[in-house]
C-alpha cells in the first residue's frame, strides 16, 4: 500500500480560495491530499461578537473531526493572531496537540518562522482589513521585534467578500508595499487570491512574497516529513 501523507486544514466556514488553492499547490505531490474541517467565522473586525467567532472550543471541536481521517498534521489555516496576538496560536496548536495527539501549526507562526529563518526584519504587508485590525496587526508585529516597512489594507469586515478581491488589485497593492523595499511582503488573509501571483510578484520585484495559504502548506509539509522544494511556480518559501 502506499504511503500517504494527509494534511489537516482548519477553515474560516466563509472561505472559499484556501481549498481549491491548497489542493493545487499540493498537486504536484502524488502522495499528499488535504482534508478541511469548517468552524463559523464570517467577519473581521474587533467587536466582541467577532473575536468570539475565534473561541477555541469552537476550533478545537473542528479539529477532532479532523483527528477522525488520523490527518499527519492539524493547521488553523486563519490569520486571527495576526490581531489577536501569537501568543494565542501557541496556546492553540498546545490545545489541538493534547486533544488529538497530532502535531498543529497556524499560517501565523508560520509566517513567523520563516520569516525569521530567512532574517527578514522589514517587513510590508498585503490585508483586506480594517484600519483598526491592520494597525493590531502593525504592532504585534512591532512588539515581536520587526519594523512594518509598509502596508496596504482595504478596510474591509466581511470575510466573504475578501475572496473576491480581484488579482489586479493585489498586484496593485503589493507594488505600492514594495516600493519601501522591505525584506520580505506578507499578504495575510486565507481568502485572498495571493498565493497564486506569489512568483510573479517576487519577479517583478525581487522580494520574497509570503501568502497565509502558502505558510501553511509550507509548515504542514514541513511536520509530515515532506520535501517543501518539490512544490514549484508558488514561490521562494518552499525552498527555505
Amino acid at each position: 500500500m502506499t504511503s500517504r501523507v494527509l494534511l489537516g486544514m482548519l477553515t474560516p466556514s466563509s472561505n472559499t480560495i484556501l481549498e481549491p488553492v491548497t489542493t493545487a499547490m499540493i498537486s504536484g505531490l502524488p502522495e499528499v491530499s488535504a482534508h478541511f474541517s469548517r468552524f463559523k467565522v464570517t467577519e473581521i473586525a474587533l467587536s466582541d461578537s467577532a473575536l468570539n467567532q475565534f473561541d477555541d472550543a469552537e476550533i478545537l471541536r473542528a479539529a477532532e473531526l479532523l483527528a477522525h481521517a488520523k490527518v499527519d498534521v492539524i493547521a488553523w489555516n486563519g490569520t486571527s493572531s495576526g490581531w489577536l496576538g501569537f501568543e494565542r496560536d501557541v496556546a492553540l496548536c498546545e490545545r489541538i496537540t493534547q486533544a488529538t495527539g497530532i502535531a498543529a501549526s497556524t499560517a501565523m507562526l508560520a509566517l513567523n518562522e520563516l520569516l525569521r529563518k530567512t532574517g527578514a526584519k522589514r517587513i510590508g504587508f498585503v490585508t483586506p482589513y480594517r484600519d483598526d485590525v491592520q494597525a493590531r496587526i502593525n504592532a504585534n508585529y512591532e512588539k515581536a521585534g520587526f519594523e512594518v516597512a509598509a502596508d496596504r489594507h482595504l478596510g474591509m469586515q466581511d470575510n466573504f467578500s475578501f475572496s473576491e478581491v480581484t488579482e489586479e488589485a493585489i498586484r496593485v497593492m503589493t507594488r505600492d508595499v514594495a516600493a519601501a523595499r522591505p525584506d520580505a511582503i506578507a499578504i495575510v488573509c486565507t481568502n485572498m487570491r495571493g498565493a497564486p501571483l506569489a512568483a510573479e510578484l517576487e519577479a517583478a520585484h525581487g522580494i520574497a512574497v509570503y501568502d497565509t495559504v502558502s505558510t501553511t502548506v509550507w509548515k504542514s509539509l514541513k511536520i509530515a516529513g515532506v520535501d517543501t522544494s518539490r512544490v514549484r511556480g508558488w514561490g521562494r518559501l518552499f525552498d527555505v
